[in-house]
Formats: C-alpha cells, structure tokens, sequence
C-alpha cells in the first residue's frame, strides 16, 4: 500500500505541476523575461541598440529564456497564488532572479569561445546581466503586488456597497493580522474602517494603512463618522464585564457586535476565516489564562498521569490540557463506560505519542483501584470524580457521601501508600459554609486531602472554584433548551448569583496550581465578579436572537439545598496571594486523620438511613453545614 500511496501522491503533484493555472503563469513570466531582457539591453544603449549587440541579443534569448523559466518552475513560482504574496514570496523571487543571472554569467563567461574577437560578439555586457535581474525582480514583484492590491483595496472599492465597514477591538500584531485575512477574503465582504484600543498611546498611530481611532467605548461615537455598521471583537481579548457593556453601549446606538476567531482558533480548526456572533462564553470570559508552561511541563513531561472522572466536563477538559504537556502515559478512570469510550476516541484521534490507557473503573472499588495502582504507578493524579449536582444529592445524601467521601479517602490512602508525586483533589464553592449534602461531601473530602497533606511525602493539594460553565447539567444548557422550547426560562430566585468559569479557563488553573503546589494548599481560583442567574438568562434570550420579552422568565424558588450566594472562603480562612494572579491559597486550620476517620465512622452507619436522618447527624459532624442558611422558597413569579 505504501508505493502505491506514494506513486499516487506524486501523481498529484505532476497534475499540480502541470496544470493549465501553472501553465498559464509560466507563460506570463516567459513574456515578463522576453520584454525586460530587451529593456535591459535597451537602457544599456538608450534604445539605440548598435546592430552586433542586438545579433547578441537575438543569438541568447533563447538559452536565457530556457534557463530563467526552468529555475523559476523548479522554485514553485507558476504555483503560488498572488493574492496571497508575503515577504517570503519576494525572498523567494529575490532567489529564483539572482540564481537565474548567475547561471548564465557563468554560461556567458565559460560557454562562448575563448577568441577575444567572438567574446566581444557574443558576450552578454555584465550591465545588461544586472540591469536584467533588477527589474526582473522589480516587474515581477510590481506585478505581483499589484494583484493583491487590486484584490484587497480596489475590489472593496468596486462593490463598497456590498461590503461591511467594520472596527477590529485591539491594535495588535495579532488585530493587524486578522485585518489583513479578513480584508483579502472576499467572501466575507468586510471593510476595516479603524481599530479600537485600550492603550492610548497608540491612538493615532496605523497598524498599516489602518488607523487606530480611539477605545472600545468610543465605539457608538465614532460609528457614524466612518460609516460602520459592525463592531470585530477578536475572541479573548476582552473579559467578559467589558463585552457585556460595549454590548449594551452598541446595542443603543444599533451597531452589531461579532466575535473573530483569535490566531489559536484558526490554528487549531481546519476552516477557514469565520465572524460569528458574540456568544455566553465571550460575556463570562476573564482576561485570557496565561499558564508558567516550564513549570507544567516539569510537573507532567514524561510521567505516568491519572485522572479520575476522566469522562466528565472538568475530568475530559483535564486530559485534554495534560496531553499539551506530553506525558508518557495517560490513564482515564471512569466508571460510565461510553463517557470513557468518547474521551479515549477524541484523545487518540489527535495522534498523540503518550500512551492512553482507559480503565472502566469505580473509585469505590477498593481491589480494581489497588490493581491501576499497582500496574501503572501514577505519578501525578487528577482526581475529578465527584457526585455534583445539588438537588439530586439532597435526595441521595447517602451516595453523595460515599463517592464524595469515601471515594477521595480511598484514593488518597493509595496515592500516599504507591508513593504518588502529586495528588490534586478538585472542589468547589459549594464547600464554603455548605448549605447541602453536596457541599458537605466536598467539604469533608477537602479536609481528608488536607488531613494526608501533613504526613505523607504526596503533595496533597486542593483546587477550589465555582460554576463552570457549559458542563453537563449546569445552568446554561438547560436555558438554551428552554429556548430552544421556546420558553419560559425557569430561575430560581431573582437575587440568585453565581461565579462561572469556562471549562479551559478552569482546566488551566487547575494544572497551574498543580504546579505551584508544595503540599496541604488549598488553591482558590479568581472567578471573577459573580453574576446574576437571571441577567445570564437575559443574556442568553438576547444572543439567541429573542427578545426577554418574548421568551419570559420565571422565578421558582430555591431548590433543596441552594443558597443565594456562593462564597470562595471561610471567614477563618487566611487568604494569600501566589506568583500566579488568578490564583490564591485560602489557609484552613488543619485537621488530623484521626479526625476525619472519626467522622467517617460516624457517618458510615447512617449511609442508608433516610436522607433527613442522614442530615441531621451531617449538622452533628459538621457544624458549618447550616441548611437554614438556604432563604425559604419564593412563590412562583414571571417575568415578562
């Protein structure tokens, strides 16, 4: 299969090679050759040409033309596409015309006879040869620069009435290259009027031919002056409070607000150039993650890395960033086998060299555990496992107990037991002066994590952070189905507020922390400002392309263990800053294992007993879990 691949593939090229579009250039370069060798011998005579340079002329145009057109095929020149020409193309053009004129001033000097008398006839004058690689280089170049122009500057100009004038927020390298591809692609009819940036020293200045006009808010002033309808904010660049005002502040003055995809979208998609709407994730966004990559890739190059809950939204996010960092093996423990399978598909399709090793396994299963252990011997583990959703473990506060609990027990007995390096346990906000099962579940796991941290040589951390937005079950895919019913939207309470994160933003800070961890940290993530259930409900009817009005919204009351605000610390907890901005570590007092197997004890013959049993010894063990701090349900209300 192997030759008759390749015999196939150079098939390809010699069509390529061959085709009428290459032809039909070669062609254009032959006259191009034709006219500024007769040019260059013209100039060197002030077009008197005497009659034995012009038998000169006649003698070895053909050799030349063979010669020029053979170097510039063989160097790729009939097969580009001018209206795409960059730099490179005019060094490869400066290449092809200097190898060409050295070629045959080395056949002019050694090719003739040595005969003084037939030199002089014969010979090309050494002016001519430079004369004849300058503009070569100049006619060729022009032509070529012409091209792009008339596609990028005189095409808008033809059909400006078909085409969108637009800003770009951010006068950047990355802002200027956009402009550039948006501009050149005349499918997407775009016209850059001006960019819009923060920094005002650049205000005034050009990122090429086009101007930098002033700041994202000055957007609706400067719309009308420049005729724009369209507002490019490039994906990333703006954190979401900022969006979500230059939103409003466009929405006002009736200009349309799209997203461009940022260098790494269009360097990780196999589509071209796309202006999209602006969407939730582009509100909720923060400044972008910047990541310590040397210190990662210490942490995860070459090592055995686990992750439990491997086909969840965090655990799946988690395996995808740990393979950036090339570890030698990738062992995905997850009990619901076709979440496993679809994670194991999507990683092995990337091609990647690190061993992936899906394991169809259950954290409370203590002999299958001590075997992944003992076979593949991680050195580092992610552990995402987690019963999560709240309403239905108030329901099951059994379950939630034992997966949430006793699960992050066991797996941290074996991590310190098979000598693991480090071991990240992923919690939540909900922990924080639980206010439900879940919460105290992932308030007593935190606490065994912290409790191992003090004597084990494990490099016990744990990671704290609220709503992660788009994962299975949260807020935002039940409001697009919803939607999608065509309404209402159901929210709970109308002061209800949440931190959200995006799932990368989350898996990111997670390996950072990771990273930077020493033991017995707990790292608290910077969410943000935390954001009103009900104005991401608005936002969301809005973006999908309804009006508030329309859809509705309705107010449920709060749900079985839900509170109305979500807090990232304990008011005991010492919070300190970390090298790393959107990372902080919130200090709890420390708590033995004794302690935490004392409450375990405690709780494991009430596993099964009615939930509101279970609850009530939950308040004995746990005295911060207060349920009363959940405000008592509202009556239903809509809003309209």
């Amino acid at each position: 299969m192997v030759p008759s691949t390749r015999r196939s593939a150079n098939g390809a090229v010699i069509r390529q090679r061959l085709s009428k579009r290459a032809l039909l250039i070669l062609t254009v370069h032959a006259v191009i050759f034709v006219l500024v060798y007769w040019l260059a011998f013209g100039l060197r005579y002030d077009f008197a040409i005497p009659q034995k340079q012009l038998h000169t002329f006649w003698l070895t145009l053909p050799a030349l033309l063979l010669l020029k057109v053979a170097i510039f095929y063989a160097l790729g020149h009939c097969h580009g596409w001018w209206r795409y020409v960059t730099f490179s193309d005019l060094v490869l053009l400066l290449r092809a015309a200097t190898l060409s004129t050295l070629v045959i001033a080395a056949l002019n000097l050694f090719a003739f006879s040595m005969d003084d008398k037939a030199r002089s006839y014969h010979n090309i004058p050494r002016s001519v040869l430079l004369l004849d690689w300058g503009m070569t280089i100049l006619f060729l170049g022009g032509l070529r620069g012409l091209w792009r122009l008339s596609r990028e500057e005189f095409h808008p100009l033809l059909y400006r009435k078909q085409y969108n004038r637009a800003f770009i927020v951010g006068a950047d390298q990355v802002g200027e290259s956009l402009a550039r591809l948006l501009q050149s692609d005349p499918r997407l009819k775009y016209t850059i009027a001006g960019f819009l940036d923060h920094d005002g020293s650049r205000h005034g200045m050009r990122m090429g031919r086009i101007p930098v006009l002033g700041k994202p808010s000055d957007a609706p002033r400067l719309a009308s002056a420049f005729g724009v309808s369209e507002v490019l904010v490039i994906s990333g660049h703006l954190p979401g409070k900022e969006l979500r005002g230059l939103m409003q502040e466009c929405e006002r003055a009736k200009l349309n607000v799209k997203v461009l995809p940022s260098t790494d979208d269009l360097l990780n998609s196999n589509y071209h150039m796309q202006v999209r709407d602006v969407d939730i994730n582009d509100l909720l966004r923060r400044e972008p993650v910047t990541l310590s990559d040397e210190a990662i890739s210490s942490l995860l190059h070459g090592r055995t890395v686990m992750v439990t809950g491997a086909g969840g939204s965090i655990g799946s996010e988690i395996c995808r960033q740990v393979l950036r960092f090339r570890p030698s093996c990738l062992v995905l423990v997850e009990r619901a086998e076709n979440n496993l399978f679809l994670i194991d598909q999507e990683l092995a399709a990337l091609g990647v060299q690190t061993r992936l090793v899906p394991c169809v396994a259950d954290i409370l299963d203590a002999p299958r555990m001590h075997s992944l252990f003992a076979t593949h011997a991680p050195d580092v583990i992610f552990h995402a496992a987690a019963h999560k959703h709240v309403p239905m473990m108030e329901y099951n506060p059994g379950e939630a107990l034992k997966n949430n609990v006793l699960g992050t027990r066991q797996l941290v007995e074996l991590a310190d037991q098979y000598g693991v390096k480090n071991f990240v346990f992923i919690s939540t906000d909900k922990a924080v002066n639980p206010t439900s099962v879940m919460g105290v579940s992932k308030q007593l796991a935190e606490r065994c994590v912290h409790s191992f941290s003090e004597t084990s040589a494990t490099k016990f951390v744990v990671v704290r952070f609220g709503n992660v937005l788009g994962s299975a079950g949260s807020v935002v895919p039940i409001f697009q189905e919803q939607i999608r019913r065509g309404g209402p939207l159901s929210v709970t309470h109308p002061d209800m507020q949440r931190f959200f994160m995006t799932i990368p933003e989350a898996s990111q800070l997670v390996l950072q922390a990771a990273a930077m961890g020493k033991g017995g940290e707990i790292f608290v993530l910077d969410m943000g400002e935390p954001v009103k259930i009900v104005d991401l409900a608005r936002d969301l009817i809005r973006l999908s392309g309804f009006d508030p009005d329309e859809i509705g919204i309705t107010f449920t009351g709060l749900r079985p263990g839900e509170k109305l605000y979500e807090e990232l610390y304990f008011d005991s907890e010492a919070t300190l800053t970390t090298p790393h901005p959107k990372l902080f570590v919130a200090y709890h007092r420390s708590f033995s294992l004794e302690e935490i197997d004392q409450a375990i004890r405690d709780l494991s013959d009430l596993l099964h007993a009615p939930p509101d049993v279970l609850r009530e010894r939950l308040k004995v063990v746990l005295p911060e879990y207060l349920s009363s701090r959940a405000v008592p349900e509202t009556s239903a209300a809509v809003e309209r």
